[in-house]
This record gives C-alpha cells, sequence and structure tokens, in this order.
C-alpha cells in the first residue's frame, strides 16, 4: 500500500506549531458579530444532502502556505467540518488557496437527533469535538443556575446558538477562515485580512439514490469534481500523482486515513466501508489517472507540461472536450459557477430561485462550453 510521504519533519528541541491547532476551544471565546453577508444559491430541501465545491483564496493570491500552514488548515478543515455536522468528501490545500468537496446534510433531519428528554446531554456530548472539558463544565454550570434561577429562556437561547452553527455551510468555512487566520497571523506576527472576499460555492448535482436512472445515463458531476479537486497539484506541476500530495483527500485515504476512505467511498457509491472490498481505490486511481486526449508522450514525463497552449488551439479549432480533458484542465466554471449539473437539475434550482437573478432572464441553465457530456451551470450572480 502505497502511503504519503510525511510532510512534517520534526526538531525535538523545537515547540510545535501545531499545538494549538490540535488544542480544544477553551472557556469563552470572544465573539464575533456576522452579518451572514450575500444570499447563496441553495440546495433543494427535497434532498437528503446537498454537495458544493467550496474554494477560498488568500488575498491578492500572494500569502503562500508552507508546508506546516498546510497540515495546519487540514486539521482544523476535519476538526469543523466534524463537528458542523458537515461530510467532507474530499479536499485539497494548495499554497494560497484551498478547495472541498462538501455533503451538507437536510438541517431539521440531522438536529432531530439533539431533540427529546436526552437532547440536551447528546448536544452537550458533541460539543466535546470541539470544545476543552473545561468549557463544557462552565457551560453546564452556568445552564444549571440559569435554571435555578427559573429562566429556562436563557438556556435555551443558549443550546440554540451552538444548533444554529450546525449543517450551515457558511457557518463552517467562516469558522475555518477565522481560526486559522488567527493561527496564522500569531504566527506571523502580522495583523489584518488573510482571504481574499468570501468563499465560492458551486452547488452540484447528486446521482445518490437515483435508482431509476440506468448508470450509464446519469451524469455523476460530484464524482468528476472530487476528482477535479484532488488533481489540483498534479495540473499545478507539483506531483505526478496526487497520492504523493499529503494534503489533499486522496493521499489521506492512500495513507490509510478511515474518514479519508469514507469520502471516498460516498463519492463512488460504495458502501462506506467498502475501500478494500469495493476496490474503491483502483476505481478511483482510474479516473484520476485516466489520460486525456490532448496528453502527448512529452507531457507525460514532463512534470509540468504546457497544456495551455494545447487546450487553446483545440478549442480554437472547435474541439469538444471529454470529461479527463475537463479534468486535467482549469476550468474555470468548475469554481466560478453556482450551479453545476445535468439542465433538468440547474433548471429546476432556477426556478426555485428565481428572485435572485435579473427579471430580463428567461433561462437559467446554460451549457457548459465545449463539453462532449452534457454539463450545465449557472454562472455567478452579479451583485
Amino acid at each position: 500500500m502505497k502511503t504519503s510521504p510525511n510532510p512534517l519533519p520534526t526538531d525535538p528541541s523545537s515547540p510545535d506549531p501545531l499545538l494549538p491547532i490540535n488544542a480544544k476551544t477553551s472557556l469563552f471565546p470572544p465573539a464575533r458579530s456576522w452579518s451572514g453577508g450575500r444570499k447563496r444559491i441553495l440546495g433543494p430541501s427535497s434532498l437528503p444532502s446537498n454537495f458544493y465545491h467550496v474554494m477560498s483564496r488568500t488575498c491578492g493570491g500572494d500569502i503562500f502556505f508552507d508546508p506546516t500552514e498546510k497540515e495546519a488548515l487540514r486539521r482544523i478543515l476535519h476538526r469543523l467540518a466534524n463537528f458542523s455536522g458537515i461530510h467532507l468528501l474530499t479536499f485539497c490545500v494548495m499554497g494560497n488557496h484551498f478547495h472541498l468537496l462538501a455533503s451538507v446534510p437536510h438541517r431539521p433531519t440531522w438536529i432531530a437527533r439533539f431533540d427529546g428528554p436526552d437532547g440536551e446531554q447528546r448536544l452537550l456530548s458533541h460539543l466535546r469535538t470541539l470544545y476543552s472539558k473545561a468549557y463544557i463544565d462552565q457551560l453546564q454550570a452556568e445552564l444549571t443556575e440559569w435554571r435555578r434561577l427559573g429562566n429556562e429562556t436563557a438556556v435555551q437561547k443558549k443550546l440554540d446558538s451552538f444548533k444554529h452553527r450546525l449543517c450551515d455551510l457558511s457557518h463552517f468555512v467562516k469558522e475555518v477562515k477565522e481560526r486559522f487566520s488567527r493561527w496564522y497571523n500569531k504566527r506571523h506576527q502580522r495583523q489584518g485580512t488573510l482571504w481574499m472576499d468570501r468563499f465560492k460555492s458551486v452547488l452540484i448535482e447528486s446521482n445518490l439514490g437515483k435508482k431509476d436512472e440506468p448508470e450509464s445515463a446519469r451524469i455523476d458531476v460530484v464524482r468528476a469534481m472530487a476528482a477535479y479537486i484532488d488533481l489540483n497539484p498534479v495540473r499545478a506541476g507539483l506531483v505526478q500523482d496526487p497520492a504523493d500530495y499529503p494534503w489533499c483527500g486522496y493521499a489521506e485515504a492512500i495513507a490509510g486515513k478511515r474518514h479519508a476512505q469514507r469520502g471516498l467511498c460516498r463519492i463512488m457509491q460504495k458502501p462506506v466501508d467498502g475501500w478494500d472490498t469495493h476496490q474503491v481505490a483502483q476505481t478511483y486511481a482510474a479516473l484520476l489517472t485516466s489520460t486525456p486526449k490532448s496528453t502527448t508522450q512529452k507531457q507525460k514525463t514532463d512534470p509540468k507540461p504546457n497544456t495551455k497552449s494545447s487546450l487553446q488551439s483545440r478549442l480554437d479549432a472547435g474541439e469538444q472536450l471529454t470529461l479527463p480533458d475537463l479534468l486535467h484542465h482549469r476550468i474555470r466554471l468548475f469554481s466560478e459557477a453556482i450551479v453545476l449539473g445535468s439542465q433538468a437539475f440547474v433548471e429546476e434550482v432556477f426556478q426555485t430561485q428565481r428572485h435572485k437573478f435579473g427579471p430580463n432572464r428567461r433561462q437559467g441553465a446554460r451549457p457548459v462550453p465545449h463539453s462532449t457530456t452534457p454539463l450545465y451551470s449557472i454562472k455567478r450572480v452579479r451583485q
């Protein structure tokens, strides 16, 4: 079994810079007000979960992360996803930005686990995934005191403030970026904004549960987007095999991380524990290593081939691109669109959220240019 190289050579005489990242939140961190910003395109509420490609970049793209900082961001992503109830299916932390593929469960259904007589204790137990024992003990003492004073309203308001952060993509990414920024700024003794604007998110159609359609007729956008994310270091010329890049979901899975393997099993529509029994590694690797038509023998051996010019020449000639072509080139719509999927799915999202678009727009779904796969998208809403 191939394993990822250790990204962090350690010096026993030096303090571990990742200790603050591993530490759980202690007593009463300062509250920060947040307006919620612009409204995003939300997935259909009728689905058990919705899938998003999320991307965020540092200010101007000029701040670059070293291996320790990439590792810190990787750990924060996993911890906040575990707390938020969001499934991190795969991800990639690059030098000045990160990508992630997230499955956001239907919020009312997921939050219902904290209902009933034992719901409060289950919520407090869940909070321990992020908060320290001292914090939870202090919180319980505060709730007990409010109840002694007959102030049940304050108790419920406090508990609801935690529930409000669960199964919410905006809150999840906001907390990831804030926590990493505080650690990064302290490490570099700097102040100010680290991230450029708000994050971008693309709502993606999923084929999970679509048993009424033949598999050959389905457009698996989730699977394609996962491969597109894991191939980021390959497109950047950093590695030839994404398994050699420690800060992506595929490398974690190859290294034996169960949470990463389960995420890719779900992407490949296999049982969550079927990494070995259903040969998920081999199937997903075949998708990652599928050779685009434009790849020449020189490009196979060149760690950073000049594929941009060859791609443009093909587009100028009116050639259509296959799925491997799309995955091995930087396609802006994969990060810049707000919805991506089949024509029916994209049009349904457009019609249900018609008020967010201009009055003169008659059609939501527009075909992705130069693609042999019938992919449709809605470009980002202009404010």
